[in-house]
């Protein structure tokens, strides 16, 4: 077996079969490690799909049940979300980091290229990623964002400031957080702040699929929860670029399979965005853009309409491997996805036999 298609690595009990039943992995990282959860198919490399700022990977929830079944996806937790360990003291945020995250698991599970799904922040890091790495990305799925954030020099100036004085604060909270318990709050106050923070964006109803993971249950109230999640993240350090530095990294995506979507209600992807729109259209003849209606968190609150245009871009550019499957004696039948791609294969190989038979 190649490295690209191992299950999992040193240290991961292997999976012989597909199956429904997501697997809880740890991997690990010089501060401490990552945690995630394999969806799906593990004989062939999965899908990595990153979280936005201050989500984690319960922001799949709702997606994760609509993709095709033939490939898995491993959602992890960025550092200092979720249940993923928080950097040290002293120690802030940085988008680097998060890009030696994507790296380190590539490493870990011997990939030689990576699909990317991604949200809000993650998906200016993926455009990052694909900028650095075009030739070890095979596949990149983004929510909401194009590109990185720009600000005007002054602003830039007050951001760095303001961001350096409110982490200090938030350091400090972090180490007495070890002493003393944060604020707590009922599940259901819980629901209306993580609505109100997101500014409206995740649908009260779906604010659950954020919370699990973000909070704890407080020892000193049995019926209230504190916020588990690293404060700090709030003040991590963009990766800032100016439209011409944009551009240029823009230019240099090429040739790979790249599908945006926009939340139709948002304004993450505005007229800032349409220079590195026109740049990726006019050099990456895989590059597609869709609306689709919904907020910044469309995958989550409008899940069919995003698996809509998600799916045939994945069948399109990551096809099943027929190889990895096998009747199951229950049904007796391939995966419906599966006779479909088998019978375009098929297609494919008479119109070709038709070309040699007529050259004869």
């Amino acid at each position: 077996m190649s490295n690209e298609s191992k299950q999992v690595s040193i240290g991961h009990e292997a999976e012989p079969t597909t199956t429904a039943q997501p697997m809880d992995v740890r991997i690990n990282m010089p501060w401490g490690y990552v945690v995630g959860r394999w969806y799906g198919n593990r004989q062939v490399r999965p899908i990595l799909a990153l979280h936005g700022w201050l989500d984690n990977l319960g922001t799949w929830n709702e997606l994760l049940p609509l993709l095709p079944a033939h490939l898995g996806v491993l959602c992890i937790d960025l550092p200092g979300h979720g249940y993923s360990s928080k950097l040290p003291e002293g120690i802030a945020y940085h988008f680097v980091d998060y890009l030696c995250v994507i790296l380190r698991i590539m490493e870990e599970y011997h990939w030689q290229k990576v699909s990317l799904m991604a949200h809000s922040m993650s998906a200016m890091l993926c455009f990052i990623f694909a900028s650095l790495y075009p030739h070890r990305l095979d596949m990149l799925i983004s929510i909401d964002i194009v590109r990185t954030r720009y600000r005007k020099p002054p602003s830039q100036i007050d951001y760095l400031r303001t961001n350096i004085e409110r982490y200090m604060v938030e350091d400090e909270r972090f180490a007495n957080a070890k002493r003393q318990e944060p604020p707590s709050y009922t599940w259901s106050e819980l629901e209306h702040l993580q609505h109100k923070g997101s500014e409206h964006s995740v649908a009260l109803e779906n604010c659950h699929h954020i919370l699990e993971r973000n909070v704890a249950k407080s020892t000193k109230y049995p019926d209230k929860y504190f916020f588990s999640r690293d404060a700090r993240c709030k003040y991590y350090f963009e990766f800032h670029t100016s439209p011409p530095f944009a551009a240029e990294l823009a230019r240099t995506i090429r040739n790979v399979p790249y599908c945006v979507i926009k939340g139709s209600e948002s304004n993450f992807i505005d007229g800032e965005s349409q220079e590195v729109i026109d740049i990726l259209r006019s050099n990456n003849p895989h590059f597609e853009l869709h609306e689709v209606h919904g907020t910044h968190h469309v995958h989550l609150n409008n899940a069919q309409g995003v698996a809509e245009i998600i799916n045939p871009f994945i069948m399109r550019h990551r096809p099943p491997q027929l190889e990895n499957w096998s009747v199951d004696e229950a049904d007796g039948e391939l995966p419906e996805v599966v006779q479909q791609f088998a019978l375009a294969v098929e297609d494919s190989q008479n119109v070709k036999r038709r070309k040699r038979k007529s050259n004869l």
